[in-house]
């Protein structure tokens, strides 16, 4: 292993995670702000409870109660008057719906004179979810989202339908009351009623998009639930008022500067950056070969978010696949890393962020009589990426903003 790209590798992460932490964001929105009447919070997402946080910080009593549903680990203490819920994902467990629960039953019987409060991030589909069909049934249908490849987009616009909550029919709950929602944005594009399924915003997905998807993957489907994906989401919302405040454009952008003071020269080649985690690891490599032979440094940087089909049983996520795939296109190549980290800390069903690749692992691997094909087969990224010490763990970071993917090559006589 190239330990000084590994250290760059770390040092970039560390950066760009840090840029995109949720408090400046959420104090943004707040400024300048008067709520006339009541003021109730609910927030929802792996960075809800830092939201949450900042919120009580910057209005302290002004908040009368509130609800923070976000990931198991995220709740770093008790915030005065708000009941926190840890809660599954990227699958809905019974702690998501009790959480959801108590949300409701918070915004209940509000006047027109009130206002919620509404912190959003990315992994509300999961946390923040009312089903309208059985529990089980909702996660295996999730189960079957996640398998067969489809995108954000797609898996929301089934979920939002089959949801009490999602889709805007939360804010619909919380009429006549005001809404005043704070988005972090981990979808391409920032589309606010993509973002956690959007339960307070106008859903732009028809019944017949949801239909498409169900088509396109041969989804498995009960006839309760086929018949509520002919049901219309709400297409207006009067009571909402909302904000984007973070998103994937200032992580990639953060881990720019951060690449920069390390000497490369940073090239964003893309803040949508939506295929297979395979696809995007062997084009991340392609580039690196094409830049070899210049003599300079540079990194190149792509955020967004992509997707894994399952083929195997291993473990692993997006951000390790991506990795251990540009593993082979680097191979040999000294002074060559690839690596590319979840913004929220956690990369799939693993506790690692994300994975590092350079152009040595593949030889590591072989001494070890593994196959990077044959990994990727199985879908072992992990275990793979573990051995050569090629996993990248930063704990819960508290934001979630989306991937960010970098490339670098290092030039042979660069001085930082």
């Amino acid at each position: 292993m190239n330990q000084l790209l590994r250290q760059h590798a770390d040092t970039i992460v560390r950066a760009a995670i840090a840029a995109v932490q949720p408090d400046a964001a959420v104090r943004r929105a707040l400024v300048g702000k008067r709520f006339p009447g009541r003021v109730l919070l609910v927030a929802a997402g792996k960075a809800a409870w830092q939201m949450a946080k900042a919120a009580s910080d910057c209005l302290q009593d002004r908040i009368e109660a509130g609800v923070v549903v976000t990931k198991y680990g995220h709740v770093r203490g008790q915030i005065a008057n708000f009941a926190c819920y840890e809660a599954g994902h990227p699958v809905p467990d019974e702690n998501s719906f009790r959480g959801t629960r108590a949300a409701l039953a918070l915004v209940g019987g509000l006047t027109a004179e009130d206002t919620v409060l509404f912190l959003l991030s990315g992994g509300g589909s999961a946390l923040f979810e009312q089903p309208l069909i059985p529990a089980a049934e909702l996660q295996a249908l999730t189960d079957q989202l996640l398998a067969c490849g489809a995108d954000i987009v797609e898996i929301n616009t089934i979920r939002k339908r089959l949801s009490g909550v999602k889709g805007g029919r939360f804010a619909q709950r919380c009429a006549p009351a005001q809404v005043e929602a704070i988005l972090l944005s981990d979808v391409l594009g920032d589309a606010p009623d993509v973002i956690a399924s959007g339960p307070a915003y106008p859903d732009a997905a028809t019944a017949q998009d949801a239909e498409a998807v169900v088509r396109k993957y041969g989804l498995q489907l009960s006839e309760a639930a086929m018949r509520l994906l002919e049901v219309e989401t709400p297409k207006r919302l009067d009571n909402v008022h909302t904000q984007i405040n973070g998103s994937v454009r200032e992580l990639c952008a953060a881990a720019a500067s951060a690449c920069c003071a390390l000497g490369y020269a940073p090239v964003l080649l893309t803040d949508r950056l939506c295929c297979q985690a395979r696809e995007a690891g062997s084009f991340l490599a392609s580039i690196l070969r094409t830049h070899e032979a210049e003599g300079r440094s540079c990194a190149f940087i792509a955020g967004g978010e992509t997707v894994v089909k399952l083929t195997g049983k291993g473990k692993g996520g997006r951000n390790q696949e991506l990795a251990l795939s540009a593993a082979t296109g680097i191979a040999g190549m000294p002074r060559a890393a690839v690596f590319s980290v979840g913004s929220d800390g956690t990369d799939g069903p693993t506790d690692a962020a994300g994975g590092y690749a350079d152009g040595d692992t593949c030889a590591a691997l072989r001494a070890l009589g593994l196959r990077v094909d044959e990994i990727l087969q199985d879908n072992d990224a992990y275990h793979a990426l573990q051995r050569t010490d090629g996993l990248i763990f930063t704990g819960p970071t508290g934001t979630n903003v989306n991937d960010v993917a970098v490339a670098l090559l290092r030039a042979e006589r660069a001085s930082i």
